[in-house]
């Protein structure tokens, strides 16, 4: 099933650019990865949330996924209330949610073609 992982980060003032254009030049040759996006929250707020083939996948990536915040370390301040640098939650999809469904459009009624005289008159 599939899973996702949120980590919630907060950048020292001044290094939110740095910290987006980290994320922008990321490798995300992570198996399983199928896919995430950097959100920004606030000021100087972000989540980042990946979507994963199933959560095995992300357990198995966790490894990477620290190695490459290590390279981000320096950017990030403390978030307070003993929670350090990140606060990550991660856990499998439970319902998947769609966009809303339309209602589809009728096409416009034809107007009836006119038989040809002449084929009336082959009668």
């Amino acid at each position: 099933m599939t899973a996702f992982n949120v980590v919630r980060f907060r950048v020292k003032p001044g290094e939110e650019e740095r910290f987006i254009d980290a994320h922008r030049a990321m490798k995300t040759d992570l198996r399983g990865f199928m896919g995430g996006a950097l959100i920004r929250t606030g000021d100087r707020t972000f989540c980042m949330l990946g979507e994963w083939k199933n959560f095995q996948s992300i357990v198995d990536a966790r490894p990477q996924m620290i190695s490459l915040l290590d390279g981000m370390r320096g950017m990030l301040e403390d978030l307070g209330g003993g929670l350090g640098l990140t606060d990550p939650v991660s856990g499998e999809s439970v319902v998947k949610l769609g966009p809303p469904k339309t209602a589809k459009r009728k096409a416009p009624a034809r107007p009836k073609k006119k038989r040809a005289k002449a084929r009336r008159a082959r009668r």
